[in-house]
């Protein structure tokens, strides 16, 4: 097992990663102050680790229950969140309650934002199961829902007790779900550590394999460059919007295709590609760099084109209903070179206007 700490102050917490953690009920109940748990999951992770983990927490020494919510980015609504809530109050449960987020990146938002939310705040921990919660949303404290008119626009900043990490998990995952948490693993590439993108490029058909040595030092080095942002700026007033590389596009294509269409890495691939080719038309990256960051998508077994039709009027519309804008002004974040991100508030409308004409034809 590798730990990482995410230091912030008081709020400082630890990050599990390794293999059978979900046998080590230790890692959990340290974390727990009150007798009351409540686990909130989904239609496709409780069959196969609910019960586990209960047991984990041993039901003389807890008062467990449950919420099983729908599977899927559809559901990440107010709705959805107003179930745990229901749960939480027909079951009493108080100000000393822990909420366990067992499941994806849907469910570890939702359930940190009910957790945000629930008596003005409780406590939370993350158990991320597929590969894109353990490498990105389940670390920092981002919680929230979608809203018809936009990606996670409603939600509160808090942070988990710990995270738990058990790439176990990822053995029963599949390779479409796989291959969108490889987006985010790619980001973390571009944005600022060349050398891990030279060992994705390196190791790419093992990593896609599932080799487990190597994915734990694929969550371990994601968690670990997330981590270093997060405690420099948590509340993402600064250097934390690097962050949302290719997720200003992405996010967009979500919403114009509506949530679910389009799983949350998928988008991110293309709006990656998007940024990086924006990128290279304002100057700063060559053609050949831009055919390494198609290349190392495509190889990941992730889209590089938006498969249905939008209208660029409305991809621009999408775009400027965003946590990324600023007093009217969209920013993005490109590339000065490969490893090196930037917030751009100056790019040239004309050629922002190229790209999205030319991924939504």
């Amino acid at each position: 097992m590798k730990t990482l700490n995410l230091d912030l102050a008081e709020k400082s917490y630890p990050i599990y990663i390794g293999q059978g953690l979900l046998s080590q009920g230790e890692l959990l109940t340290k974390h727990i102050n009150g007798k009351q748990v409540m686990i909130v999951t989904n239609t496709t992770v409780a069959p196969l680790y609910l019960e586990q983990v209960k047991s984990l927490l041993g039901e003389g020494d807890h008062q467990i229950s449950q919420v099983i919510l729908s599977d899927g980015e559809q559901y990440k609504t107010l709705d959805t969140v107003n179930l745990i809530f229901d749960a939480l109050l027909e079951n009493r449960f108080d100000r000393s309650c822990t909420l366990i987020a067992l499941g994806g990146g849907v469910v570890g938002d939702m359930t940190g934002f009910a957790a945000a939310s629930y008596q003005r705040g409780v406590n939370f921990i993350q158990i991320p199961t597929t590969l894109l919660s353990q490498v990105d949303s389940s670390v920092g404290g981002k919680t929230g829902v979608n809203h018809a008119l936009g990606k996670n626009m409603i939600g509160a900043f808090h942070q988990p007790k710990c995270v738990v990490i058990d790439v176990d998990t990822l053995d029963t995952l599949d390779d479409r779900q796989y291959s969108a948490g490889m987006a985010e693993v790619i980001k973390y590439a571009l944005l600022g550590n060349l050398d891990f993108l030279h060992y994705l490029q390196k190791n790419i058909n093992e990593l896609m394999a599932r080799d487990k040595s190597m994915m734990i030092e694929l969550v371990y080095q994601s968690c670990e460059d997330k981590a270093n942002i997060v405690a420099q700026d948590e509340l993402e007033v600064g250097k934390r919007a690097l962050l949302n590389l290719g997720h200003t596009f992405g996010h967009a294509i979500e919403n114009t295709l509506g949530y679910g269409n389009y799983l949350h890495g998928e988008a991110i691939s293309v709006g990656m590609l998007m940024a990086v080719k924006l990128s290279q038309f304002e100057g700063y990256l060559s053609v050949d760099e831009v055919d390494q960051v198609q290349d190392l998508l495509e190889k990941s077994n992730l889209p590089i084109s938006i498969s249905g039709k939008i209208i660029a009027s409305d991809f621009m519309a999408a775009m400027s209903v965003d946590k990324k804008v600023i007093d009217g002004n969209i920013r993005l974040i490109l590339l000065k070179k490969l490893g090196d991100a930037f917030i751009c508030n100056d790019y040239q409308d004309k050629l922002l206007n190229r790209v999205i004409n030319d991924f939504c034809q």
